[in-house]
């Protein structure tokens, strides 16, 4: 059996203090930020997901370990298991997986960890299921729930229940974080892909609840002259809003 303890071994050869201090910049661990606290070992994600294939098998008590540990690498370690083992097994398993996740959320806690799992489990469980737990995550008070709920529509996206996906999205749209604007953002651009009349829809009506960072993320790859018809629409909507609530 390869248990926490062996792959934990195998992360540490693969360290780097230069790698580990580069990471702790970026996912932002200082006083005060998204990551405060954050422990980083600093081990590539191709190198932990060399490490996950040889985990594959581990029992789950063992997975859920390495996902409650202080160290980054071993929490996202733990998803890439669980991801893997979610798309091979059977409905049983596939159930405890997703009420594992879902009872260790409090360790899911960085954008890379949500954005890695929650589709493939969260969005790939509920797509054909209730979504009663879908949008208990999106009216959490946990920003890392939320952006859960965000993340796992794109599961729905593909496959086409756009409509289930902006019903999500419009319970954050007005999130006053930043990491749940660029998550609507990367969402809304996902159905423009599948549906651009719905995605444009949706924006021109919503433009003035977004932030800009949330517009800026759905249409960056509108080709230039739809996007500047598009923030036309949305800007003058916008000015409407406000001289209508001032008044």
């Amino acid at each position: 059996m390869y248990s926490a303890d062996m792959m934990r071994e195998e992360l540490r050869k693969k360290a780097s203090r230069k790698k580990a201090e580069v990471l702790r910049r970026f996912f932002k661990t200082g006083p005060g930020e998204y990551g405060e606290g954050d422990v980083f070992l600093g081990v590539t994600v191709p190198e932990i997901r060399k490490i996950a294939k040889k985990g594959e098998k581990t029992p789950l008590p063992e997975i859920e370990r390495l996902l409650r540990s202080p160290i980054h690498e071993e929490r996202f370690l733990a998803l890439v298991i669980m991801v893997e083992r979610y798309k091979r097994t059977g409905p049983g398993e596939r159930d405890i997986l997703y009420r594992l996740y879902l009872k260790n959320t409090a360790y899911i806690n960085n954008w890379d960890l949500v954005d890695v799992s929650a589709g493939r489990i969260v969005g790939e469980h509920l797509v054909r299921r209730a979504k009663r737990a879908l949008r208990g995550l999106a009216r959490s008070c946990d920003m890392w729930e939320r952006r859960i709920a965000v993340i796992a529509t794109s599961r729905f996206i593909g496959a086409g229940k756009l409509d289930e996906a902006l019903d999500v999205i419009d319970m954050v749209i007005e999130d006053e974080e930043d990491l749940l604007h660029k998550a609507c953002g990367w969402m809304l651009r996902e159905i423009w892909k599948k549906d651009s009349g719905k995605a444009e829809e949706y924006i021109a009506n919503n433009r003035e609840r977004m932030a800009r960072t949330t517009l800026r993320y759905a249409i960056e790859k509108v080709p230039e002259k739809k996007r500047k018809k598009v923030l036309l629409v949305g800007k003058n909507k916008a000015i409407r809003y406000r001289r209508e609530n001032d008044a």
